[in-house]
């Protein structure tokens, strides 16, 4: 049987800052003994994760020794190309991207039309790619073989991890004997901290639980309302009021989530 981790052409690695992708990266290096030449890793920051998933991401390319590039999203007034290449020390932590992007936009992404994912994530990717010279190319992305409603929407991606059916059991027992982990707490089939803190696609109780933990993460999200007039999901309460009732609410997974592209 074919390794499915073994890389034979122009490659992306999406590095979503998270276990499951970088479970992704480490078989990848290690059924090419180290990245492959026609692989490149890609890490794109939205200025919305917590400091922890940075300091992972970071932590990953200097255990490894690896070359992890850093990509964000920034104006196209202020750069034709419409990225930037950062790193761990310049990387933005206040939301700039994605401020950015919603000021360009005037509305805020919402479950229906998610295009915070595709042009903070994938399309300004996709833009450094073509800025080297990387035209022609296949995404890699962390999609587990326990995740078969993210799967069928990554048809024309790369999902090493199911063919190898890898699925969560098997990521969590790397990382719990692994030298360095990620620093964010996974509970109950889940990171609730992961990828954008308050993410709009979260559960409403999984967010006001995370409010009442640090108040001060609802600051950035209730200022886009606001900057725009508007709220990120009509069936739910602005991040204002959840902030002020936060207090109250003290499960993180009483309502499911809604799946995002940005991965694991």
């Amino acid at each position: 049987m074919r390794d499915p981790f073994i890389i034979n052409e122009p490659t992306c690695i999406s590095f979503s800052g998270g276990r499951t992708s970088a479970y992704l990266l480490w078989r990848v290096l290690q059924s090419n003994n180290g990245l492959p030449e026609d692989a490149i890793v890609c890490f794109a920051n939205t200025g919305k994760e917590e400091e922890a998933t940075l300091e992972f991401v970071r932590d990953c390319g200097l255990n490894w020794g690896v070359k992890i590039h850093w990509i964000e999203y920034t104006d196209a007034e202020k750069t034709k190309d419409r990225f930037k290449i950062v790193d761990f020390d310049t990387a933005s932590r206040n939301g700039e991207p994605f401020e950015q992007l919603i000021v360009k936009k005037k509305y805020l992404p919402n479950p229906v039309a998610r295009f915070c994912t595709s042009e903070l994530k994938i399309i300004a990717i996709d833009r450094f790619l073509k800025s080297i010279g990387i035209n022609e190319y296949t995404t890699a992305v962390g999609i587990r073989a326990d995740e078969q409603r993210r799967a069928a929407k990554m048809k024309d991606k790369l999902t090493p991890l199911i063919a190898a059916n890898v699925d969560q059991s098997d990521v969590q027992k790397f990382w719990q004997e692994n030298t360095f982990n990620l620093g964010i707490p996974f509970a109950n089939g889940i990171t609730p901290l992961g990828n954008c803190d308050l993410c709009f696609l979260k559960g409403k109780s999984q967010i006001t639980s995370l409010i009442a933990d640090k108040p001060e993460r609802a600051v950035w999200w209730a200022a886009m309302e606001a900057k725009i007039g508007g709220t990120w999901r009509s069936d739910r309460p602005s991040y204002e009021v959840m902030a002020k009732t936060a207090a109250d609410q003290t499960d993180l997974f009483v309502d499911e989530s809604i799946s995002c592209f940005c991965g694991d």
